[in-house]
């Protein structure tokens, strides 16, 4: 932890839980934070938790990170009187019990999980990534996942590169091993195929690299 000494972290949804431990470890540990939530009276309430010496390094702000400009003002205080962000904690989430996908009358709901699951985490490393960059300096972006996206009756199919027309012509002969695109249509129908007891739930598909195939060679 030494390299994160004095350096800045910004983390979200930080007025309880996660967040808030998440907030007050990093202080103790030797950061200066900037804790992020709709609730700044629970964040003034956590600050003043802390030892004197560490109420100094941790900064509460009220922001509701499904808000762009509230994301975005947040993050231009930290450049202005911090200096910028140096680690990213993406803790905000959103979880609705018992909702269904397929009802017509969830669409509050599906706003609500996108603006704070998606577009939220999305601005803020936005905003994080671009200050980093600025002073180029190699920070850390964290994202608090959830066991319970992975356990839907969803397949997510990820893949690594795939030669597309979307590939700009720059990647196209760069040596970057690519994936075709009937590689991702084989693994579709595999999902498919599979019997009714059967569920997969992730698939990630990379090219085969060099260095891959190396590594499968047999070692003398």
């Amino acid at each position: 932890m030494e390299r994160w000494q004095n350096r800045v972290a910004v983390v979200t949804e930080a007025s309880s839980g996660i967040g808030a431990a998440i907030a007050a470890d990093l202080v103790k540990a030797g950061l200066v934070v900037v804790a992020l939530a709709r609730r700044e009276t629970r964040l003034q309430e956590i600050k003043k938790a802390l030892q004197a010496d560490q109420q100094q390094r941790y900064h509460p702000i009220k922001c509701d990170v499904t808000n762009e400009e509230d994301i975005k003002k947040a993050f231009a205080w930290v450049e202005k009187d911090l200096g910028g962000t140096d680690i990213l904690v993406n803790n905000a989430g959103a979880f609705h019990y018992g909702v269904n996908l397929v009802d017509s009358d969830n669409s509050g709901v599906i706003h609500k999980i996108v603006d704070t699951n998606v577009k939220a985490v999305a601005f803020c490393v936005r905003e994080a990534f671009n200050s980093m960059k600025k002073r180029d300096f190699a920070g850390h972006v964290i994202i608090i996942n959830s066991v319970a996206g992975h356990t839907s009756e969803i397949t997510s199919i990820s893949p690594g590169a795939v030669m597309t027309e979307g590939v700009p012509d720059l990647f196209k002969n760069s040596g970057i091993p690519y994936l075709n695109p009937e590689d991702i249509s084989s693994a579709l129908l595999y999902v498919i195929a599979t019997p009714p007891n059967v569920q997969i739930y992730e698939l990630t598909i990379e090219p085969v690299s060099g260095r891959n195939v190396s590594n499968m060679e047999p070692q003398n």
